[in-house]
């Protein structure tokens, strides 16, 4: 939000980079002055990207390895991250992951998921274009408020592909 202050008026866009992992997450990175997001995680484990699709305790899952992790500098990221170590591995400084990820089905049906939460979150703030959404007002709520705010004294009985409550 502050970045988003500093730069008002100056047509220099803002694009948010990382901590997404819902499309609530989306409205909330837009509506505080975001231009753009970027989406790498959200999409890891979609069919279309890259890494293999593995099984893990009877799950589906895709490998996944952030442009800053060691395995992609090795492969040509380091150009990137300005890391000029030509043959000693031991020299690079990883700053991303790898890690394995729940597949999630097709490209076109995430970005379904995410258009179709981040129009809802645009309409509960009566936003109908993301200048209009950057005008949102953002409010504080108590952990008791957060929780109440989502599915509570139930056992979900089945994975909705918009919704998760792990590591909240």
């Amino acid at each position: 939000y502050d970045v988003a202050q500093a730069l008002k008026g100056s047509g220099v866009p803002l694009i948010a980079d990382g901590g997404l992992r819902y499309s609530g997450d989306i409205v909330k990175a837009l509506a505080a002055g975001g231009s753009s997001v970027m989406m790498g995680s959200l999409l890891a484990g979609t069919e279309e990207s890259p890494g293999e699709t593995i099984i893990f305790n009877g799950r589906k899952f895709k490998t996944y390895r952030g442009m800053g992790s060691l395995s992609a500098m090795q492969k040509g990221s380091k150009d990137r991250y300005f890391q000029d170590v030509e043959d000693d591995i031991k020299k690079l400084v990883p700053e991303g992951i790898e890690a394995r990820v729940p597949f999630k089905g097709t490209l076109q049906e995430v970005i379904y998921q995410m258009v179709g939460g981040l129009r809802a979150g645009m309409g509960y703030c009566g936003a109908s274009t993301i200048e209009k959404l950057h005008e949102a007002k953002f409010t504080r709520i108590t952990s008791a408020g957060y929780a109440e705010s989502h599915p509570h004294g139930v056992m979900i009985t089945r994975e909705a592909p918009n919704y998760s409550r792990d590591k909240e």
